[in-house]
């Protein structure tokens, strides 16, 4: 009993001492201190399994120990940590394994740049770049995408909510309907080139095209490879640069390192950040295709660039995950372990609720926001953090670590199963 009235005086002090704007700490109220793995504890003592891994910044898990002892070297040498973009060794080699691991065997050619530590800053150096390298201002981007909380990256982003709060006008983009937003008849992509080939339509000629190939927050809605194709194609007709977004998504999250393989595309800017680093370090980078680099030096820069640190854990997670395609395969394998047991769980119910996604990107659609909030309330009471999504979070958002073991996979998939279960029974009491 002490032991709780502390944890709860422990809990009011963060309330009273934090911003109003804090979040996730609100759909999770405990204090987490230590974490390995898709495990982390309480100081209570509690165990819970983490379904969100930090958003998609933690796809090799909490503390992986491979990639841990490669930060733990580096920090004990007295190498450099910051050094803004200056030349050091652990720039280099991250690079050279990059390009060598990553980008050759998938026969793309890009350079890097790096940007700014969030996923906001490397969309808002993107679409700079596409500004400047075309001379004109609009950016195209997609209903219900997102691509960060800045200014520019708000204006690309459709939820209301965040566009609301951002205090100014947000211009610069026209928005166009993602794949399957008007049913699975009408190819979007069809109705964005005749808009786009209509001299008065309204809609200036774009600087870029702006895409997620699996909108995270939006919903986990997933695009068709043929429609990414096509809009690839539209980009290079009208003459707009195609960017992917690829900071949740990217690193594994669908099954392939990029979530654009499975279209065969080659974006002309590719956005990266949360798991890049392997180790939840803050890391954003570009790829950017070599005659699009029209930066002037200095031109764009930034005191938190290309973190040393980062890069070492970055470096280290290319290495031992990515050298041979087995690790791909197994991410895939555990993708469908999960849908096929989110189908049943939805089977099980005549609520038509939906599964979708791709890779280990899955999400588990409610229909009402109502439902989704008390299953995911209802999971950590169990012993599960898992989150929401989609325009008025009503879709359960399912990321939990590339690398989770099959236990632990199963004993949070029990437990999400459990928390819909007791939602729906006292959800039918209440409303019969």
């Amino acid at each position: 009993m002490g032991e709780g009235i502390c944890h709860s005086r422990e809990i009011k002090r963060f309330e009273a001492l934090e911003s109003n704007v804090r979040s996730y700490s609100r759909s999770f109220p405990a204090i987490f201190s230590r974490a390995r793995g898709s495990i982390m504890l309480t100081e209570d003592g509690r165990e819970v399994i983490d379904f969100l891994s930090g958003a998609g910044a933690l796809n090799y898990g909490h503390n992986n120990s491979a990639i841990r002892e490669a930060v733990a070297q580096y920090l004990a040498s007295d190498a450099v940590v910051h050094g803004l973009d200056m030349v050091t060794p652990a720039k280099l080699e991250f690079m050279d394994t990059f390009s060598s691991t990553i980008l050759r065997e998938r026969n793309l050619d890009y350079r890097f740049q790096f940007t700014g530590p969030t996923g906001a800053n490397a969309i808002e150096a993107a679409l700079k770049l596409a500004r400047k390298v075309t001379g004109r201002h609009n950016i195209i981007t997609f209903t219900r995408g997102y691509h960060g909380m800045s200014l520019g990256a708000i204006a690309a982003s459709g939820n209301r909510f965040y566009r609301d709060a951002s205090g100014v006008s947000l211009s610069g983009t026209t928005f166009m309907p993602f794949d399957g937003y008007f049913g699975p008849s009408i190819d979007t992509a069809d109705y964005m080139r005749g808009i786009l080939a209509d001299e008065s339509s309204g809609v200036d000629r774009p600087a870029a095209i702006l895409v997620e190939t699996v909108q995270g927050e939006g919903g986990i809605n997933v695009a068709g490879a043929q429609w990414l194709r096509s809009i690839q194609a539209l980009a290079r007709d009208v003459g707009a640069l195609f960017i992917v977004d690829d900071i949740q998504m990217g690193c594994g999250r669908t099954g392939k390192f990029f979530s654009f393989e499975c279209a065969q595309l080659s974006p002309d800017i590719v956005a990266m950040s949360k798991s890049l680093s392997g180790y939840g370090l803050p890391l954003s980078m570009l790829l950017i295709k070599e005659e699009f680099d029209v930066w002037q030096p200095g031109e764009h820069t930034g005191t938190f660039r290309g973190n040393n640190l980062a890069l070492v854990s970055a470096n280290a997670a290319v290495n031992i995950y990515w050298r041979s395609p087995t690790f791909s395969q197994q991410i895939e394998a555990t993708g469908k372990v999960i849908r096929s047991r989110l189908e049943v769980i939805a089977s099980k119910h005549t609520n038509n609720f939906a599964v979708r996604g791709r890779g280990m990107a899955l999400g588990f659609d409610c229909k009402t926001a109502g439902i989704a909030a008390a299953t995911t309330r209802k999971a950590f009471e169990k012993g599960l953090i898992i989150e929401r999504c989609g325009p008025i979070d009503e879709v359960v958002k399912f990321l939990p670590a590339l690398t989770i073991n099959s236990d632990t996979l199963h004993q949070g998939l029990d437990l999400f199963e459990q928390a819909l279960a007791e939602t729906l029974r006292e959800d039918r009491v209440i409303s019969p």
